[in-house]
């Protein structure tokens, strides 16, 4: 079996259980594999596959709520940011991206996670909520990462873990769809990927099973652990699969 193909696999084993687990992460974990052997375009078009079929699995294995009222502010502006990710991912530098978020990451989230009380956002109402969808938007365009921002703001919102993750997932399936839809539709994902494809979707599928499972016997503080923790590792991996070549760039 080839190298770029257990990558993959590793990849998509690892990422789903992640997001069965924390309801998104996939697009972060998974990249945190596929970043150091795969092409930048490939590696976002599995991203947003595995994430989008690992949602799909979890809607039907995890309580999920629904209220629109919350959810919509940011499903609106996650709308509105989706265009300017897909624009800028032809253009993007990978190195760059992969380093701003690795640091916005390592920086914040263990300050939130070693903090004896966190602290909580109650300004900003819809507009605010608009806004981190638009930006979860944007990095879903990039390549899948449409949970991020949305999760972090919840947890600094105060939101349990049943709250979080019915406006994270649901956000996320609806992200996704789009952003699915508009790889295909602008030839991002064509006939010589589904081979990839096709490998990704059942590699996730017990891992995402799993994780799901897991996900209901766990507590509020456990769940916030382990959310902070994933998002400050994923942050670790990309600081250190980019600023190397950053640096060799400003030698």
């Amino acid at each position: 079996m080839e190298t770029q193909t257990l990558v993959i696999i590793a990849g998509a084993i690892a990422a789903g259980f992640v997001q069965g687990l924390t309801g998104f992460g996939f697009g972060l974990v998974a990249m945190s594999f596929w970043a150091w052997t795969i092409d930048p375009r490939l590696a976002a078009a599995l991203a947003v596959f595995g994430a989008l079929t690992g949602q799909v699995i979890a809607a039907v294995t995890a309580r999920r709520g629904f209220d629109l009222k919350l959810l919509a502010p940011f499903v609106i502006g996650g709308l509105l940011g989706l265009p300017i990710g897909l624009l800028l991912l032809p253009r993007l530098d990978v190195m760059v991206f992969k380093a701003f978020l690795g640091t916005l990451l390592v920086i914040w989230c263990p300050a939130m996670l070693f903090s004896a009380q966190l602290p909580r956002i109650t300004r900003g109402g819809r507009i605010a909520d608009g806004l981190i969808g638009a930006a979860g938007g944007v990095m879903g365009g990039l390549g899948g990462f449409t949970g991020v921002l949305p999760t972090l703001w919840c947890t600094l919102r105060g939101m349990d873990k049943d709250a979080q993750r019915a406006i994270v997932q649901n956000f996320n399936l609806s992200m996704l769809l789009v952003t699915f839809g508009s790889y295909l539709a602008t030839g991002i994902i064509t006939t010589a990927t589904l081979p990839y494809l096709a490998i990704v979707a059942p590699a996730l599928l017990i891992p995402s099973l799993l994780g799901a499972r897991l996900y209901i016997g766990i507590s509020e503080v456990t769940f916030r652990k382990l959310v902070l923790s994933l998002l400050t590792c994923t942050g670790v991996a990309l600081l250190a699969s980019s600023v190397p070549g950053l640096m060799r760039r400003l030698g």
